[in-house]
């Protein structure tokens, strides 16, 4: 039985619907680029479409690790914070997404198992409030805010490479 037969009504269900939505527009900014073009930086910052798609695979994949395990599991592979936001030599668009996509697919049969109500304190960082634990529900909701947030910016510097409008 898969996540999406497991998983068909209720709570649960809306947030994997809701965060699949959003992956979709994120995913939807790169129809038909070029590698070039998913690597090229179409404004005054250092992110290009590729780069965006890296950062939110690897966002989703710590998240993910949180969920199960708290912030060792977080933090358990180290990130590069400013090369996650670029297409690094070699990489192509087709296996950024094709990350993207087996993330998702993780993520997805993760959360199909997990009680949302589990919580694990939060990494020390700055941002976080010290002492903050956070759920898996708050953990799943993050992930849905981070790839809204991206497919905004995602849309807009699709715009700025060929004009097109992914999201309006």
């Amino acid at each position: 039985m898969t996540v999406s037969d497991s998983v068909t009504t209720g709570e649960r269900a809306d947030l994997l619907q809701t965060l699949r939505k959003h992956r979709a527009f994120l995913r939807q900014t790169t129809d038909g680029l070029t590698d070039a073009q998913a690597a090229t930086r179409s404004t005054a910052s250092e992110l290009c479409l590729g780069g965006l798609i890296k950062h939110v695979t690897n966002v989703e994949k710590r998240w993910a690790r949180f969920a199960v395990g708290g912030a060792e599991a977080m933090n358990a592979e180290p990130i590069d914070w400013t090369g996650q936001f670029r297409m690094a030599e070699g990489e192509t668009l087709a296996g950024l997404l094709a990350d993207f996509d087996r993330v998702a697919s993780d993520t997805d049969a993760l959360l199909g198992t997990l009680d949302l109500d589990t919580a694990h304190p939060l990494p020390e960082a700055p941002w976080f409030e010290p002492g903050t634990s956070w759920t898996v529900r708050r953990v799943v909701l993050h992930m849905i805010a981070e790839t809204a947030q991206h497919a905004g910016h995602a849309d807009i510097l699709r715009e700025s490479i060929d004009g097109a409008k992914t999201m309006g």
